[in-house]
């Protein structure tokens, strides 16, 4: 282990904490796009739009005549309001997509280092275990005990 100026070993170099990292970096407005990428990517989100799109299309074909606001076939302004919404949301999923996708190589990067370090250790454990039964062997030699 590596020496402190003190004279002292000191320990393996701590873990990073990669979810608090990526947390700290992101602003409101990044934050804002992860909640709604994490909402419409529910199940409870297609339902909101099945059932308003159900009822929006079920009023305008089966109410009375001068209930209806939006005319059938045409459904004009269910149209707008479906691509106005889909305009908006696009981009702001692939933004939320992306941090998502930043986090993950984060913590991929994380998970490597992690791994190098305990293979690190494994193989210090491992040359003193060698180490160690070679001395034992050594020992056993001179005190004339019979291998097994």
């Amino acid at each position: 282990m590596p020496t402190a100026p003190s004279g002292q070993t000191q320990g393996p170099k701590s873990v990073r904490n990669v979810n608090k990292e990526h947390s700290d970096e992101l602003t409101p407005l990044t934050r804002l796009a992860l909640w709604i990428t994490a909402k419409v990517g529910t199940i409870g989100f297609f339902l909101i739009v099945f059932v308003w799109t159900a009822v929006w299309l079920g009023w305008n074909l089966l109410a009375p005549e001068g209930l209806r606001f939006d005319p059938g076939m045409g459904f004009v302004f269910w149209l707008f309001i479906s691509n106005v919404l889909q305009i908006l949301l696009m981009p702001l999923i692939m933004v939320g997509q992306n941090l998502q996708g930043r986090h993950a190589e984060l913590r991929a990067d994380s998970d490597y280092e992690i791994n190098v370090k305990e293979e690190q250790q494994m193989m210090t454990v491992l040359s003193r275990l060698d180490n160690q039964g070679q001395m034992l062997a050594a020992i056993a030699k001179k005190l004339d005990i019979p291998p097994r």
